[in-house]
């Protein structure tokens, strides 16, 4: 190579951090106050500079705001914008502040709104999945384990598996919220600002819960990136699970449902095909996610107090994971809503006797048969039913006292839909506990619009 690159824009970071740009304008007006507050400022020299930072606002808000590389990132882009505004003062702003805890309360306000967008999105396919189990409460398909089919159960309880993994999405975004939801303005570079700040009255001016208890640990903390990385990775799994049942069951060997045509591609060469490419992106995309969180978790590895430059990674991570789970989660509702399903093949393939395996288990020891020797006898009379070529419809009461005394006539009336209703405590598959659910969720949905 003749030349070197040039480290100055190796140091930049205002392409991807000028995103924060309207948070960083939030903050300087927040901290205009306290200064004033503080008689660091005039009330003249207050009003000049919120002037000069709404200018700056309207400039942002028409794309006309001259960003400059060369500033390095968004806080000098803001600063020098600022001064040529209204001169010499706009330096003032910064008295007692940062860069440090600058961009520390910058990230904390794009990771609260970050939040409470994944939150509303989260309930969006919460509800959803709510309206499509609803919909679908008498649908009875395999239930599988190892993939393999196993005992009957209701479509909707299957759907609502979904909705109660989105619970527990919701329950971490919330905790990450929390611990996002202290200030670390007035921590300045590592020691805390000099001027009497009153930081109690700036944090419930940003919106912020509590207050940073240690000047050191503020500006270098970013385990609240990590907790919503982590959550978001967590979502992205439940998404990813999804997607691949959709996959599999929009398969010809499944036959199950089919996304709407908006959700699938066509072929470049087989005319025939619909692919379940949405759910295939989304499945994808959670290494994208989880590789935020590994990336950030590294970074932070070993680092030394305070601030290090190392943290300026923090920033790339979080706002693809943040982009990446809200498409993904916009997606993923639009699917769930279009999804048509095969309900006779469902039904029909329900009607396996050998899912009733568990069942006829069940009989026996309801009978009085321990469930390990009842667990036994099953296995024979199955093993039996495989070698004679018949199956359990074709079964007269010999056949099954051949294998217990204890068959009795009742054994016929035995069914997928029996073994569901049979299935009625709370979180299992009947369609009583199902409904139960269901009126649960509606009365959680109507609980979140009052607040």
């Amino acid at each position: 190579m003749s030349s070197f690159g040039d480290p100055a824009e190796f140091l930049a970071s205002l392409d991807f951090d000028k995103k924060l740009a309207h948070y960083d304008i939030r903050g300087s007006m927040a901290w205009a106050q306290a200064l004033f507050k503080a008689d660091v400022l005039s009330n003249d020299e207050l009003k000049t500079i919120v002037n000069g930072l709404d200018t700056i606002t309207e400039e942002l808000n028409q794309g006309t705001f001259p960003f400059r590389i060369e500033l390095e990132d968004i806080h000098f882009n803001i600063e020098r914008r600022l001064i040529e505004l209204i001169g010499p003062l706009g330096g003032k702003l910064h008295s007692g502040r940062s860069r440090n805890d600058q961009i520390a309360t910058d990230t904390r306000l794009f990771c609260k709104d970050a939040i409470n967008n994944i939150l509303v999105l989260l309930k969006r396919l919460q509800k959803t999945l709510v309206d499509k189990a609803e919909s679908n409460i008498d649908v009875i398909l395999p239930g599988y384990t190892h993939l393999q089919r196993a005992q009957p159960v209701l479509l909707a309880h299957h759907l609502l598996s979904y909705f109660e993994m989105a619970e527990r999405d919701v329950d971490r975004f919330n905790r990450a919220f929390d611990r996002v939801n202290v200030l670390p303005l007035g921590s300045a570079a590592l020691s805390g600002t000099p001027y009497t700040i009153d930081r109690e009255s700036l944090a419930k001016e940003l919106g912020f819960e509590n207050i940073s208890m240690n000047s050191m640990d503020a500006v270098s903390d970013r385990d609240f990136v990590t907790d919503i990385e982590f959550a978001a990775s967590m979502t992205m799994v439940h998404l990813s699970r999804l997607s691949e049942e959709i996959i599999l069951w929009s398969s010809e060997e499944f036959g199950y449902a089919i996304a709407g045509e908006a959700y699938t591609s066509g072929s470049s060469i087989m005319p025939q095909k619909r692919n379940p490419d949405i759910a295939e992106l989304i499945r994808g995309k959670v290494g994208r996610v989880a590789g935020s969180l590994i990336s950030t978790l590294v970074t932070l590895k070993g680092l030394p107090l305070a601030y290090n430059r190392d943290l300026q990674e923090d920033k790339e991570p979080l706002f693809d994971a943040v982009k990446t789970v809200e498409d993904s989660l916009d997606m993923m509702a639009g699917m769930v809503a279009s999804l048509e399903f095969n309900k006779d093949r469902m039904n029909a393939n329900a009607q396996d006797g050998f899912l009733l395996a568990t069942e006829i288990a069940d009989y026996l020891t309801r009978k009085g048969v321990p469930f390990r020797e009842s667990h036994g006898v099953v296995k024979a009379l199955f093993a039996k039913i495989i070698e004679d070529g018949v199956t359990l419809y074709d079964l007269d009461i010999d056949y099954y006292k051949a294998f217990s005394p204890y068959f009795e006539e009742d054994i016929k009336s035995i069914s997928s839909e029996s073994a569901i209703a049979a299935r009625d405590v709370v979180g299992a598959t009947s369609k009583l506990q199902v409904k139960r659910r269901i009126n649960e969720a509606r009365s959680g949905f109507k609980d979140d619009e009052k607040r």
